[in-house]
């Protein structure tokens, strides 16, 4: 059983389910469904095969739910049954939430040349299976953690002194880097320095012109219409379609898609 599936037993259940104890026989059988209660992406079903085994799926992770809609049968001892219903419906309630609004952002920018990433704003503890669910949404996974990926944002530029210290520090790795820059001055010091990506923090519309393009003239020399740039922060479900004709990708948190 994933760590923080029994954690979430242990907190709910502490010294024992009182009221099921006292209410329900040891050896009673029963049948319970998680159904939808509204539309909604499905995401979660890992923890309902973790917390119970006699299970029958009508649904899976990423597929569209109705109102009413069965998503899964499960059958065991009453006992079993009602005492992990509730971590049971936490966790599947959270996650989808998270897929429902992922496939939203999803949605907006089908068509486009742009996919939306997720970030590590993510709830402590909760990072594999909330990216697992924005997964389920349509999003891409970005960097995992600190230890998978090389993302040289502000403050690292500050302390390496500057854009073209950090990225040459920075190649000793032998990964892509990518790169926030914040003026127009960093971006044209990045882009001589031979950077991957481009992580352009809080950019305005008029900001990025093109596909993959920043305003700027003299970035536009140097960028083709394949090469990635991103943008994140400040990007609203009412603005994603603004941003991402001109984007390769989008940046969203999924502990801020529920």
């Amino acid at each position: 059983m994933n760590d923080i599936v029994r954690l979430a037993l242990e907190e709910d259940i502490g010294s024992g389910d009182i009221t099921t104890t006292a209410c329900v026989p040891a050896d009673r059988q029963a049948r319970g469904l998680f159904l939808a209660r509204e539309p909604l992406i499905l995401a979660g079903t890992e923890v309902l095969r973790q917390l119970y085994t006699d299970l029958t799926f009508h649904k899976h992770d990423g597929d569209r739910c109705g109102e009413s809609e069965i998503i899964a049968e499960v059958n065991g001892l009453a006992r079993l049954l009602l005492t992990r219903e509730r971590v049971a419906l936490n966790f599947l309630q959270r996650l989808s939430g998270v897929a429902t609004v992922a496939r939203k952002f999803v949605d907006a920018v089908a068509g486009t040349n742009c996919r939306v990433l997720d970030t590590r704003k993510t709830t402590p503890g909760l990072r594999a299976l909330e990216k697992s669910a924005a997964v389920a949404g349509g999003l891409t996974n970005h960097r995992m953690g600190l230890f998978d990926a090389i993302l040289i944002k502000n403050n690292h530029i500050s302390a390496a002194g500057g854009v073209k210290n950090a990225i040459e520090a920075a190649r000793a790795a032998g990964l892509p880097i990518e790169i926030e820059v914040r003026t127009r001055a960093e971006l044209r010091e990045a882009l001589d320095c031979g950077a991957d990506h481009l992580l352009l923090a809080r950019a305005r519309r008029e900001d990025v012109t093109q596909p993959g393009q920043p305003r700027d003239a003299r970035a536009r020399q140097h960028l083709s219409p394949t090469d990635c740039c991103e943008t994140r922060g400040m990007i609203r479900a009412c603005t994603r379609r603004k941003f991402s004709p001109r984007l390769v990708r989008l940046c969203r948190s999924p502990q801020y898609l529920v």
